[in-house]
């Protein structure tokens, strides 16, 4: 191909380009890993009459946009483990009285599945570190990837006791070693000290898939797996959280009056 071709080729390509966004080379690191280092974003679910123009947004009070459009809130279909029989009734309970049972709204830490995907992942060959900004404060969690097996030295933790491995270009996490105080949701949903968390990471170019399979063959009647989630990179960093009696929720306050906040 001659060079005038040549360069129109590539003209039109950075067109097409542009027009339709290219795929994403998926990063990696130079042992060759996939690359989940970076802050990454969820997103967020707008308020009720919240409108956008495809760039801001705006929450409340809002003025019509040229051009914007609604984007009132839709809820996502509520997820919750299934139970054995023996555990519905105190399960039912506890959702009934959430605003005065739930650890989260006494600043405890949420555990695990429900601390949700890591705000921040830092990346070495032999380990990961997952860093949250959590409502409830700051938390971590360190993931060796180096072949050590789980520490028998370890008591049981809110966010158990990780090992991670590869499998092709997703990076596994499975967890154990619970304490039985945290919920795997807002609901109720308790378990014991026998959870099992997996967790699989996948990226493909700016897209992190987060996928979470929850184990519990005391409390619940099959492993529970939840929707995946679809991050992607943010643009700003994570930052120390204020401590939990400094949020704007009323969690130190006697809750029994209040309705469930959900």
């Amino acid at each position: 191909m001659n060079e005038p071709i040549k360069a129109a080729s590539g003209v039109m390509l950075a067109a097409l380009c542009v027009a339709s966004v290219c795929a994403q080379e998926t990063p990696r690191t130079p042992s060759g890993r996939v690359d989940l280092s970076g802050v990454w974003f969820g997103g967020f679910q707008p308020s009720l009459g919240a409108v956008t123009d495809g760039e801001s947004v705006c929450m409340a009070s809002c003025e019509e946009i040229e051009g914007s459009e609604d984007v009132r809130m839709q809820f996502p279909p509520t997820e919750r483990p299934t139970y054995k029989p023996e555990y519905l009734a105190r399960v039912a309970e506890l959702n009934e009285n959430q605003v005065i049972e739930d650890p989260v709204l006494r600043c405890e830490n949420p555990g695990l599945p429900r601390i949700g995907a890591p705000d921040k992942i830092v990346q070495t060959d032999s380990e990961l570190v997952f860093l949250y900004d959590d409502v409830n404060g700051s938390f971590w969690r360190v993931i060796p990837v180096d072949g050590r097996g789980y520490r028998e030295d370890l008591e049981p933790t809110f966010l158990g006791d990780a090992l991670g491995r590869w499998e092709g270009g997703s990076l596994v996490v499975e967890t154990v070693n619970f304490v039985d105080e945290t919920w795997l949701t807002d609901d109720g949903a308790i378990h014991s000290d026998q959870l099992r968390v997996v967790e699989r990471f996948s990226r493909d170019g700016d897209t992190l898939t987060y996928q979470v399979t929850v184990h519990d063959p005391v409390m619940l009647a099959e492993p529970w797996v939840k929707q995946p989630a679809t991050l992607n990179p943010a643009r700003f960093e994570i930052v120390e959280s204020p401590p939990c009696r400094e949020r704007s929720l009323p969690l130190m306050q006697d809750l029994s009056s209040h309705d469930n906040p959900r």
